[in-house]
């Protein structure tokens, strides 16, 4: 194994979760690597400590977006409302373990002399960074709908510009076999709104998608983000006989919204 094939394991080294065979590869390469070692060990610590993590409560402002758009869905929002209340409820778990570590880095500023505090800190970001980025992509790669509603949470912390979290956040939206999973997939690309590569490719899932309340969520977001290019696709979900009746008064919605 190399350290590009060992690092998405680590999740599920630390969980306990691997195969013995899986396992066996990555003790092995543990052994001999030295930086994985000294990453695994230094990351292994903050994922642990995710379970003792205290649940928040919802922001107000997703549940009141995600209330819209049931409301919006009609015939779907008597079927839709217990779900998606259960997907803010995981997604709310883990804000606390980055402010942590945060914490520690002010910390360590204040104890040590300025020069060399500086290069930590910036070091110490770097590992966050890091850490963040590959709990996401290893509970995106899960089977279970739960752990990959986690790493859904963890993308919403993504660096804006981390291209790897959002190639996986759009491959959910497009293709998640669950659809709460999908719901907050696209609710966690609003971090990334401003790239121009993360709108297109949300005009692009509406165009891909057979699932209406997730096409109500990519409506709302082409709304949210002002994208008026977007025109020519809703335009076409508005007339298209064979969608849902909710969505395509959604989408006549969301063009008197982008005049």
């Amino acid at each position: 194994m190399t350290c590009e094939d060992i690092k998405p394991l680590f999740a599920d080294y630390w969980s306990g979760t691997l195969s013995p065979e899986d396992r066996a590869r990555v003790e092995q390469h543990l052994e001999i690597c030295a930086d994985c070692r000294a990453e695994s060990k230094r990351l292994e610590a903050l994922w642990r400590n995710l379970a003792l993590l205290p649940a928040d409560e919802p922001d107000s402002a997703l549940r009141e977006r995600f209330y819209e758009t049931l409301s919006a869905y009609r015939d779907g929002a008597a079927t839709g409302a217990k779900p998606r209340a259960a997907v803010w409820q995981m997604l709310s778990r883990i804000a606390a373990g980055i402010a942590l570590v945060t914490m520690g880095a002010g910390i360590g500023y204040g104890l040590r002399s300025n020069q060399a505090s500086a290069n930590e800190v910036t070091q110490l970001r770097g590992e966050v960074n890091n850490m963040r980025q590959l709990v996401t992509l290893s509970l995106l790669q899960q089977q279970s709908a739960s752990e990959r509603l986690r790493g859904v949470s963890w993308a919403v912390r993504a660096e804006p510009s981390d291209t790897e979290v959002l190639d996986a956040l759009l491959a959910h939206v497009n293709h998640d076999p669950n659809v709460n999973v999908r719901l907050a997939a696209v609710d966690a690309l609003r971090p990334f709104a401003s790239n121009r590569v993360t709108r297109d490719a949300v005009m692009q899932a509406l165009a891909g998608q057979t699932e209406p309340i997730v096409q109500v969520a990519l409506i709302d977001l082409l709304v949210d983000l002002k994208e008026k290019d977007a025109t020519e696709e809703l335009q076409r979900v508005a007339v298209d006989h064979l969608a849902d009746s909710g969505v395509r008064e959604r989408a006549r919605w969301a063009l008197e919204k982008l005049q």
